[in-house]
């Protein structure tokens, strides 16, 4: 079931590799508009040029979403290109996880700032047009993680249990506007997530759950679900992992 995406103009953040890229690979399949945002302009750019190649849409927007600025410049070139915005995955983040008492007070940060306000800022710069709209549909990205705390990924469970807090918060907020939201967490998927880990123990650790790691088109597909659903349906989350992963 694919309806409900063609011509949709979606935005999709942290768009240069893994979920994001498989997902505007897929979306602009279906028909989508794509806008892709990343710090990697040269990947995004490439990625666009091919799906141009290929009859689809796309547009590049160099974006780094610890910059609120950056962010509101992605979804405002969006609808000053394409007329609106009908979607908006908040996609970009990192896990570089560490046992607390090690104290990776950076990693803290970096974390909180592009998995929680990064999520805040995609939000601020899309619901106003969304709310205009009366119209839209926000997915943010959690994680396993958001929903199950494993020693050595504290600070990391903690910003994907934020982004769930965070879009039940929204969800129940944007009922007067018709708007959607999903929350999709997924558990281990092919992607450069677990390059982000610095200490060598605990990456060794993360690689063993990888071992049996799942396409990232695993997530686009979810995407897909959730977005082809009609206006009057609501898929508010979905939680998936390899059928072989234990965690």
């Amino acid at each position: 079931m694919t309806d409900n995406i063609q011509g949709k103009v979606v935005v999709i953040t942290g768009a240069s590799s893994g979920l994001g890229k498989a997902t505007a690979e897929r979306l602009s399949a279906e028909g989508a508009t794509v806008v892709l945002g990343a710090r990697r302009l040269d990947r995004i750019q490439a990625l666009a040029s091919e799906l141009k190649a290929r009859g689809g849409k796309a547009l590049a927007v160099a974006t780094d979403v610890v910059q609120r600025a950056q962010v509101k410049a992605l979804v405002d070139t969006a609808v000053r290109t394409y007329g609106c915005i009908d979607v908006l995955i908040n996609n970009a983040g990192l896990m570089p996880n560490a046992p607390l008492e090690r104290l990776k007070v950076d990693d803290w940060d970096q974390m909180v700032d592009v998995n929680i306000k990064g999520v805040l800022y995609g939000i601020a710069a899309a619901l106003p047009y969304m709310k205009e709209q009366k119209s839209g549909h926000i997915i943010n990205v959690s994680s396993v993680a958001g929903h199950k705390i494993r020693s050595g990924a504290a600070v990391y469970a903690a910003t994907k249990h934020a982004v769930r807090a965070l879009s039940e918060g929204l969800r129940q907020e944007v009922k007067p506007y018709n708007i959607r939201t999903t929350i999709i967490s997924p558990g281990a998927v092919d992607t450069e997530l677990p390059h982000s880990i610095t200490e060598p123990d605990v990456a060794d650790a993360v690689r063993k759950i990888y071992e049996h790691a799942i396409p990232a088109d695993s997530f686009a597909r979810a995407v897909v679900f959730a977005m082809s659903q009609p206006e009057d349906v609501d898929i508010n989350e979905i939680l998936f992992r390899p059928t072989r992963q234990e965690f």
